[in-house]
């Protein structure tokens, strides 16, 4: 079966947001480019560090001599999106791996999410290596900068943290339990 490619070039829009509340929330990388719309979920960790490894891309390549990219240092303010993820969120798949990339040629950062795949290696047989579906997004520095900021933003604004265990505190309560507490 051949795989379908979900490819966004240059998206008006692409941004990492949630559906529930803190404690059981679902994460989303959502793209849209005119009437066209994919959602693929994400866990947590992968959001964030998806958004560290971005910025961590974004200043390596301010470091070159005279910045001949012209990397911003920070989120453009026009480009800042504190929207909600747009509905409905139609989750195409779960994303398992991720990769992430720098093309030159176009002086955007290029972002591959690839569906999560169940089962050991040892189960998997060869029509199974070959992804079902890829998300391709391709986008300026710019909006790389403003999508890395907002991600972090959304990683950030789960549950809060308990002062005394550091763990998260639930919305139907909290038992904290101190190292060497009986």
């Amino acid at each position: 079966m051949p795989t379908i490619v979900h490819e966004f070039d240059w998206p008006d829009r692409v941004v990492v947001g949630t559906v529930g509340l803190p404690g059981s929330r679902t994460f989303y990388l959502q793209v849209r480019a005119g009437a066209q719309i994919v959602s693929v979920a994400l866990e947590k960790q992968q959001s964030a560090l998806l958004a560290e490894k971005i910025d961590e891309l974004l200043d390596q390549l301010m470091s070159h001599k005279g910045n001949p990219f012209s990397i911003p240092t920070s989120t453009p303010v026009e480009l800042v999106d504190n929207d909600p993820l747009e509905e409905p969120v139609a989750e195409e798949f779960r994303t398992g791996s991720m990769s992430l990339a720098w093309d030159p040629s176009t002086v955007q950062v290029v972002v591959e999410a690839y569906p999560f795949v169940e089962g050991d290696d040892d189960e998997l047989d060869e029509g199974a290596l070959e992804p079902t579906d890829v998300l391709l997004v391709r986008m300026p520095v710019g909006t790389a900068r403003a999508f890395a900021k907002r991600t972090r933003e959304v990683v950030g604004a789960g549950r809060l943290l308990c002062p005394l265990c550091s763990e998260p505190i639930d919305a139907d309560g909290h038992t904290c339990t101190l190292p060497g507490s009986p």
